[in-house]
């Protein structure tokens, strides 16, 4: 069951302004990574369900977050069915992001009040997943649309918050074109938390990063 309710990880998604996103396989490092993130300020993560047991492996990093990290909001992403979100919410998932739009998904979630953020590509699909109750909509892939497709529909609809996925970087100058064009937050995967970050162990530079990336946010906010 989720330990946040998802007014909770809505507000936290649009205070921290940016959510890691992260996979992989080994436990003990996917737990190193995840503090890395908490120390840089960080108090969200998308683990991403992408490989064989992952699962396996976000039920042990809950754990350990619950124990060790206070106030860390962990979550799960790319979730395509709601048999899938069931699975992690069981798991204690306190939100549920999706590459696609799925209306199964939205009742799944719905019924246990955990947030899902579906990845919506057009205003139809945007006004569909807020008529079912999602707080946040995923723009998935960003940079397909660009940072003026969420000006464009912010013209209309002022309430709606969006989190651009897949082509944002941890620059001034990416983050800036975001935010500034009306982004709620900024889903930050690989360009965040890289290969050489991994393969080397550096957990000391990933915290100096994600601290960096938050300054930037807050900066631009002012």
């Amino acid at each position: 069951m989720a330990k946040y309710s998802r007014i909770e990880v809505a507000q936290t998604m649009k205070d921290n302004g940016m959510v890691p996103l992260f996979f992989h396989s080994d436990i003990e490092l996917s737990k190193k990574v995840l503090k890395a993130c908490y120390d840089g300020g960080s108090r969200l993560m998308e683990f991403t369900s992408r490989g064989d047991f992952a699962h396996e492996v976000f039920g042990a990093l809950n754990k350990y977050a619950l124990a060790e990290l206070p106030g860390m909001i962990l979550g799960v992403g790319s979730v395509t069915d709601a048999a899938s979100a069931s699975l992690y919410m069981s798991l204690g998932a306190n939100f549920i992001v999706t590459p696609v739009f799925r209306e199964d998904i939205a009742i799944a979630c719905n019924r246990r009040k955990v947030l899902w953020s579906p990845g919506c590509g057009t205003l139809t699909e945007i006004a569909r997943a807020e008529e079912l109750g999602c707080e946040i909509v995923k723009l998935f892939p960003a940079d397909t649309y660009g940072p003026e497709f969420i000006k464009a529909i912010k013209g209309p609809c002022p309430w709606t918050n969006i989190m651009p996925t897949g082509g944002v970087y941890p620059t001034v100058e990416s983050l800036s074109s975001w935010l500034n064009a009306g982004a709620t937050c900024v889903g930050l995967g690989s360009q965040l938390i890289s290969k050489d970050i991994l393969e080397n162990k550096d957990f000391d530079g990933l915290t100096a990063k994600v601290k960096q990336v938050l300054d930037i946010i807050k900066n631009i906010r002012k």
